[in-house]
């Protein structure tokens, strides 16, 4: 609980600043990254984006953590799975609320491809969450509940970076928005991963 709390008052206190000291010099240049990636547009990275967006998309990220965790919980008949998947992204999205309803900041000013967002809930990054959190505890429940190598899943990992770089393309958020999201969710999942899941390593070998 206390680790959560202290990497909450770190997410907010980064949309302070951003929001504060740093939006005249951060967030013109980051302005201007969002107008050099609209003006780069394209059907083809329209297209790109628009899969990248899904794959960070919070009702199919639900779904899927919800039945890795349900699924290998039932078969390797333990509850710890199911923990890990609740635990890390219950509690990111806890951070999610708390920094767009204290921290609002603008989306980009440039047309946004992802229509119906809430203008000034650019910070941090939703669907960049959700893909880290679903990659990275796949990619624990291979590595614990499974004796499949983990090699093959490693393609994965391209997954967050993709989402990432589809919302800004799509001017959804900001560079800051998505690494902030992306480095909160990395943080989180190793440390829930090291009270949950590490011990049934430490136990099979």
């Amino acid at each position: 609980m206390l680790c959560w709390l202290a990497l909450t008052l770190v997410v907010l206190a980064v949309g302070r600043v951003l929001t504060g000291p740093l939006a005249g010099s951060v967030g013109v240049e980051e302005n201007d990254l969002a107008r050099w990636l609209a003006a780069h547009r394209t059907p083809g990275l329209d297209t790109v984006a628009e899969v990248g967006t899904f794959l960070g998309n919070t009702l199919f990220g639900v779904v899927a953590l919800a039945l890795l965790g349900a699924g290998v919980a039932w078969w390797r008949r333990s509850w710890r799975p199911l923990v890990l998947v609740v635990v890390v992204h219950a509690a990111l999205f806890g951070d999610y609320l708390l920094a767009t309803a204290l921290d609002p900041r603008d989306r980009p000013p440039v047309k946004i491809l992802d229509p119906g967002l809430v203008p000034d809930h650019s910070f941090p990054s939703g669907h960049t969450i959700t893909a880290t959190v679903l990659v990275g505890c796949l990619l624990v429940v291979v590595r614990t509940w499974t004796r499949w190598p983990v090699a093959p899943f490693l393609a994965l990992l391209l997954v967050p970076p993709l989402t990432m770089l589809s919302r800004m393309y799509q001017g959804a958020h900001h560079l800051s928005d998505v690494l902030t999201a992306c480095a909160a969710a990395v943080t989180w999942l190793v440390l829930v991963d090291r009270a949950v899941a590490r011990p049934v390593r430490d136990l099979t070998g």
